[in-house]
């Protein structure tokens, strides 16, 4: 706790926490309060207005008797000399217990839905612990989400972090409900639920996650923490950390696997970029801060299984790209910590395929680890293959066929131009409420393969194309 000493007299007892009259100045979002002794970093204070308003807020850092406070709310009506701050000697916790499923938060914690305050006994620090590597324990589960293109062709695995990076004006926030709906586990004994986090996003966005869950029922199973973009930006900043926390404690303490969907990461980095202005830091690329890898990664590597708990934390981070710039830094700096990336394609959008996704510039790297016999199918990694192999195929003869004509091309030509057609409007493509399990996703693959001769399946085991390879149709 900060030990508090006022401007004249001596310092009291340092289990009392005292007010501070000794702010420096406001700038943005921060507070500069002098002659502090001993604020560590993350401690939680209190904030006296002089209209007698109360706002909480948390040290950022503390050097040579300065503690630099981030203010969770607006700092309208606060000035240097009657705003008192009194630091609280604890980081910010969170209370956390199984009654929060089904509910709904602001993104500090606190509830949306009108029901009452999360009591128990067991509070958790919000930045969590690092989870020791050695004591990680490989992903190794499929998690169903009901959508071919993911399912297939960039499987989910229980453990792993897969992002999606999307673009403005697509439809990520339709797939992201859709996902939290679907999502399941293969063996239905086992305890699943979602935690649900939107950073910054409008209160008609807001609404639409609220009816997709309370219409189809998935708010029973979802814990539910809404920043919107009215909400002070640095609050932004706090709530993907509520989320990974109950994540953790439903994970690792009650033996349920979590799915966690973040959205959007990229207003969350938009906060740490006006955090770092308003402190006048040295800017990195795109004026982001320099430690952005750093900070990103303690919130990616918060997902994982241990070894010893039967619980395990799965991360879908949804960012939109600026400018549907891949190598922008917040994608660029995401792949690098993350697992794979699922791409959504704008073209495939113009030409009305949902959900919008490039599957040849997609990947889940831990797709191997939860796909094959006893896991999927055991046909599941040549099927993947060969539609990969064949769609490629297709979109170069698409390509060339617009120069030189359709007539000009051989038969096998022909098939594989008509497999990327189908490829993309029948496998890819399905409805925002339909749900197909990786069975009947599986299915579908088989039915556009079969357009292809048997001479062509090169990529599948000659036992896997007599027993699922469906004849071509006359």
């Amino acid at each position: 706790m900060a030990q508090a000493k006022s401007p004249g007299g001596a310092a009291p007892a340092p289990s009392i926490p005292v007010d501070y009259r000794t702010i420096d100045r406001v700038s943005g979002p921060l507070l500069f309060v002098r002659e502090v002794e001993n604020a560590a970093y993350g401690e939680i204070v209190e904030i006296s207005l002089p209209d007698g308003t109360r706002r909480q807020g948390q040290v950022l850092d503390s050097r040579k008797g300065l503690a630099i406070v981030q203010v969770f709310g607006p700092t309208m009506g606060m000035n240097v000399t009657d705003t008192s701050v009194k630091f609280l000697g604890e980081v910010a916790r969170l209370p956390v217990s199984r009654d929060m499923l089904g509910r709904v938060f602001t993104g500090l914690g606190e509830p949306r839905d009108g029901g009452p305050p999360i009591v128990s006994d067991t509070r958790l620090e919000i930045v969590g612990n690092a989870m020791n590597p050695y004591s990680r324990e490989e992903p190794s589960e499929f998690i169903q989400t009901g959508l071919s293109n993911i399912d297939v062709m960039n499987t989910l695995v229980r453990g792993q972090k897969l992002p999606i990076f999307s673009g403005a004006g697509l439809p990520h926030n339709q797939v992201a409900a859709q996902i939290v709906r679907q999502a399941k586990l293969r063996d239905s004994s086992e305890s699943f639920a979602v935690i649900f986090a939107a950073m910054g996003i409008t209160s008609e966005e807001a609404n639409f996650f609220l009816k997709e869950f309370e219409t189809t029922g998935a708010l029973e199973r979802t814990v539910v923490f809404l920043n919107l973009s009215s909400d002070p930006s640095m609050e932004r900043v706090v709530t993907p950390r509520m989320a990974l926390t109950t994540a953790e404690y439903l994970a690792y303490e009650c033996d349920m696997h979590i799915l966690v969907v973040l959205t959007d990461m990229t207003n969350y980095c938009e906060a740490l970029r006006e955090i770092a202005s308003a402190r006048e830091e040295v800017p990195g690329r795109r004026g982001y801060p320099g430690y952005l890898y750093t900070d990103l990664a303690t919130l990616y590597e918060r997902a994982g299984k241990i070894h010893g708990r039967k619980g395990s934390i799965t991360q879908l981070p949804i960012l939109t790209m600026p400018a549907d710039d891949i190598t922008h830094p917040i994608p660029d700096l995401t792949g690098y910590i993350t697992e794979g990336q699922i791409v959504a394609s704008r073209d495939l959008q113009r030409r009305g395929v949902y959900p919008p996704v490039d599957v040849l510039t997609s990947l889940s790297r831990l797709m191997n680890q939860g796909i094959g016999k006893g896991r999927t199918r055991e046909d599941h990694r040549g099927v993947a293959d060969q539609l990969y192999a064949s769609y490629a195929t297709g979109k170069d003869q698409r390509a060339l066929s617009a120069i030189v004509g359709e007539e000009s091309l051989s038969a096998t030509d022909r098939i594989y131009l008509k497999i990327a057609d189908r490829f993309e409007n029948e496998f890819v493509n399905q409805r925002p409420d339909e749900e197909r399990s990786i069975d009947q996703s599986l299915a579908i693959a088989w039915e556009i393969l079969s357009e292809l001769p048997e001479s062509e399946l090169k990529r599948i085991k000659p036992e896997f194309i007599a027993k699922y390879r469906k004849a071509p149709a006359a």
